[in-house]
């Protein structure tokens, strides 16, 4: 019998995420699935609000964290690993290629003592290493495309894809950044969509095309017949040609140059200096050929 974990999603409006509990509700374990940690990026003010909705939520529920899991380092959000592994002692964790995500914007933001190694979490999954929540067993898929560290977490009868595939009217993820790949992305979403048609599947944004109400949930029978373009493009060079026509017209996420300082290091803000406050710092001319907002 297929195990099937209580999943409840968060939306945060500001960056069209979805945060995730999941639940054994055998045993009250549960795992944190890619938390936000408010940013306002015009006072750049930090805040805790979403991810103290999720602990009052956990605590209403009587769950124990077990796990504080990133998929991979956001390029639009702050991590809040760091703040719930304060609070609930539970350990992060995030797939060991996040080492190469770090090696390449080490260099990025002249960080030459920086360490690389992926020491920032308390685990490092490889392909395929399972674990569990409560007794609900769980699994790791590398799925890189959209980074070099992305992965699919598929626990029960779930997989939390993240920036792979969204929902089917959504199609799917961009692979621009620094370190994508489409050709990678494509095989990434077959592996998924080569788990049983009845997984269920969440992703990590939603941005409510036609202004619908958020949705994050679909099924591997649905994201096959119906993702715009999955169920379009039938080859990888197809895909890929697509993929990339439509990256070319995308501006860069407007955080992305706040938010990898932040998640290559787990969600920890810097340190403060000398006067006690935090400092970002922002490479300039460092994504160029990026299209611009109007």
């Amino acid at each position: 019998m297929t195990q099937r974990p209580e999943v409840t999603g968060f939306f945060d409006p500001r960056t069209w995420s979805i945060q995730y509990v999941v639940a054994d509700p055998a045993t009250g374990k549960c795992a944190i699935i890619d938390p936000v940690l408010d940013y306002d990026e015009k006072s750049a003010a930090t805040a805790t609000a979403h991810a103290d909705t999720i602990l009052n939520f956990i605590a209403d529920k009587g769950y124990t964290v077990e796990w504080i899991l990133d998929t991979h380092p956001h390029a639009d959000h702050f991590s809040a690993a760091a703040y719930l592994k304060d609070k609930t002692g539970a350990p992060t964790a995030i797939g060991e290629k996040v080492t190469e995500v770090q090696t390449l914007w080490k260099d990025y933001y002249n960080w030459p003592h920086f360490p690389a190694d992926g020491s920032q979490w308390d685990k490092l999954f490889a392909d395929g290493e399972t674990f569990r929540i409560g007794n609900i067993d769980a699994r790791v898929m590398f799925s890189p495309g959209h980074t070099l560290a992305s992965i699919t977490y598929v626990i029960g009868d779930a997989a939390f894809v993240h920036d792979t595939l969204f929902m089917p009217d959504s199609g799917t993820a961009r692979a621009d950044f620094p370190g994508g790949n489409a050709g990678q992305l494509w095989n990434s979403i077959q592996a998924i969509l080569a788990l049983p048609d009845d997984t269920r599947v969440f992703t990590g944004h939603d941005y409510q095309p036609g202004g619908r109400e958020p949705r994050w949930e679909s099924s591997v029978a649905e994201q096959k017949a119906k993702n715009i373009h999955m169920s379009v493009y039938k080859t990888e060079a197809e895909f890929v040609a697509a993929r990339e026509a439509r990256d070319r017209t995308l501006a860069m996420p407007k955080l992305i140059l706040h938010a990898l300082q932040i998640n290559t290091n787990a969600g920890r803000l810097p340190e403060p200096e000398d006067n006690g406050r935090r400092y970002l710092k922002i490479p300039m001319n460092l994504l160029e050929g990026a299209a611009w907002d109007d």
